[in-house]
């Protein structure tokens, strides 16, 4: 394959393609798109392959049709040819929706936020069903998340949120990318997610006196008007 094929949409011999990840689509859907295309048909909508050796191709998208292809007999394909980057293969199938989405919540903007858990509590049978999905936004895009090592913090933010289903069903939709926590912090968001003994801990280090007997709303005001 030369490099000016990348990109184009080409008809390749069944016997010349491997399979990459399996479809997880059930047998009946398989069965019936292939009992729809016949074995003299045509995939119209195309195989997404890399080529791995001369005339061998794999495939990094749209596994059902795949399948559909298989289970019909079709001696010929037609693929769009695509380059063997890593980056390729996690788009591609990004595309063919054959990855769960995830949402990096360390740096996600209100609007992603908003979409992700829109998603999330559209699913049948989501944990998340009856929550205040306005609250949990806005909680969410308050908090000092790019401080988070995990998704424990939200079971503190007065969502409703406890760790258990529904935190998990977050869990499987976001991920974190934790900036290191600066030394000194004023931030009344950040402080208000840390325990009594870190705020005193930091009251501390700043010769801050009488620890003792402060509460944790009053380690909050001290730190954050120092």
């Amino acid at each position: 394959m030369s490099r000016s094929d990348i990109g184009n949409l080409m008809c390749l011999p069944f016997d010349e393609i491997e399979p990459g990840e399996p479809t997880e689509a059930h047998e009946y859907l398989i069965q019936f798109a292939a009992s729809q295309l016949g074995s003299e048909g045509r995939n119209w909508v195309p195989l997404v392959v890399k080529e791995i050796a001369p005339d061998q191709y794999q495939v990094i998208g749209n596994a059902f049709i795949y399948a559909v292809a298989a289970e019909a007999g079709l001696s010929e394909v037609w693929c769009v040819i695509a380059d063997d980057k890593p980056e390729t293969v996690s788009i591609t199938r990004a595309l063919a929706q054959e990855i769960p989405p995830k949402t990096n919540l360390s740096t996600a903007s209100r609007e992603e936020i908003s979409a992700a858990i829109a998603y999330l509590t559209s699913q049948i049978d989501s944990p998340l069903k009856g929550i205040n999905q306005a609250s949990l936004i806005a909680r969410l895009d308050d908090a000092p998340r790019r401080y988070w090592k995990n998704l424990q913090p939200i079971t503190k933010l007065g969502c409703r949120i406890t760790a258990g289903k529904k935190l998990k069903a977050l869990e499987q939709l976001f991920y974190l990318t934790p900036e290191p926590m600066p030394e000194v912090i004023t931030d009344r968001a950040l402080l208000e997610s840390l325990n009594t003994q870190q705020l005193k801990a930091m009251a501390k280090k700043r010769d801050i006196e009488g620890l003792s007997k402060l509460k944790k709303a009053d380690l909050v005001n001290l730190l954050a008007a120092a």
